[in-house]
């Protein structure tokens, strides 16, 4: 039997735009001629796989049905939900539609997901797939590249047929704590699961009974029209709004880990999304787009949506000039060098791999008093994305009219 890939594919996203009231969901997000749900779609294209399963919600139908269209996949079904309810009821309603045999093994991916290496993946999967049984539940570790807080970790220990037993959970801790955590070889919780459907069902019946009466009435009286259900509204309302985590993962023993060492993100954060497109940079660098300015030189990489992707080149002893944006917040990401920053009243040293916010209006400037170049990608994010979008206070080359 294949694995059924079930894409969870209703989450906002608000965390990148912070201003914004018609901001997009981070899997729709044209990146440079791909979104996450593409690269998603195309990772389960795979012959590991059956028909993906779509779970998301009206406001993205149209959306998702463009992206299936896009990547030519024409077998799929979708379910709605009528109401935002967390994960735990997205994964379980989803999970009883009929198409789905008891004994199905499920593989839940987020759509928002960036993963690479995507054939160790797979062959993790399938090498995991005879360990599944009516009660476990694996979920997937990434081997951490950096004590980062922006993700939850856990634990493991070996079990009899070489089996990682997950024994702790952590929650997004701070650094210092991720420190700790990755000396006790602990991996990133990637947000990822795979089991079979009478497990999902078994432990939403023991720990959720709930949830579980509540979605099974959504998807028993569900309508079905062009591949897609249409959940009843009236039952999957009353279903407790919990993540799949605080609803299974912390109450049932049964957890196993599947541990990966690929290049994985969420994009989550414009550090993350920094990072993608300094590692990647080559694919967007344009002659044209290069600008060159008495501090040194900059270029652009990429404008999307509400955002424009820049790195800044600042020569020995530059220095911009002191400024503020009506229309865009900024975030820098330090590639190269010790830049000297001053944001509104403070002024800071920063090295490589560091973030720094400028809000809406925060006055502010980059120094480079070293011998050696700094470079930083930087965001724009905003409504206007253009450099008559500056307010100079102070400037070393006289470009104050």
């Amino acid at each position: 039997m294949k694995i059924r890939p079930v894409i969870l594919c209703g989450g906002a996203g608000t965390r990148l735009w912070t201003n914004s009231k018609n901001h997009q969901a981070k899997q729709f997000i044209d990146f440079g001629n791909w979104t996450l749900l593409g690269k998603t779609l195309d990772r389960v294209k795979s012959s590991t796989f059956d028909a993906p399963i779509i779970s998301t919600n009206l406001k993205y139908l149209k959306e998702v049905k463009k992206h299936l269209k896009k990547h030519k996949i024409s077998k799929y079904k979708i379910v709605l939900e009528p109401a935002k309810r967390n994960t735990a009821p997205a994964i379980l309603a989803s999970a009883l539609i009929k198409d789905i045999p008891n004994e199905q093994p499920l593989m839940f991916f987020a759509a928002d997901h960036l993963i690479e290496k995507a054939s160790i993946f797979n062959k993790a999967i399938n090498k995991n797939k005879a360990n599944l049984t009516n009660q476990n539940i694996f979920i997937f570790g990434i081997k951490p590249t950096s004590p980062s807080s922006e993700y939850g970790y856990f634990i493991t220990k070996k079990v009899k047929g070489n089996i990682n037993k997950v024994t702790k959970f952590i929650e997004k801790p701070r650094e210092a704590k991720a420190k700790q955590v990755i000396k006790q070889k602990g991996y990133w919780n990637s947000g990822m699961f795979f089991l079979r459907k009478d497990s999902i069902i078994n432990n939403f019946k023991k720990y959720q009974p709930t949830i579980y009466k509540n979605c099974v009435n959504a998807v028993s009286k569900a309508k079905l029209k062009n591949n897609t259900y249409y959940l009843n509204k009236a039952s999957f309302e009353k279903a407790t709004a919990k993540s799949f985590d605080y609803a299974i993962l912390e109450k049932t023993k049964q957890i196993n880990a599947i541990k990966l060492d690929i290049p994985w993100s969420d994009l989550g954060s414009w550090k993350e999304i920094l990072k993608m497109y300094d590692k990647d940079k080559n694919k967007y660098y344009k002659k044209k787009n290069v600008y060159y300015r008495p501090w040194g030189k900059y270029v652009n990489l990429f404008e999307g949506k509400g955002f424009l992707i820049k790195e800044l080149f600042v020569k020995p002893k530059g220095i911009l000039s002191l400024q503020k944006h009506h229309h865009r917040s900024e975030h820098w990401l330090v590639t190269e060098g010790k830049p000297k920053i001053t944001l509104n009243k403070d002024s800071f040293s920063k090295k490589q791999n560091d973030h720094i916010f400028i809000p809406l209006e925060a006055i502010h400037r980059i120094e480079n008093k070293g011998n050696k170049p700094v470079k930083i990608i930087e965001a724009q994010v905003g409504s206007i994305l253009k450099e008559s979008d500056i307010v100079r206070f102070q400037d070393v080359y006289g470009r104050i009219k």
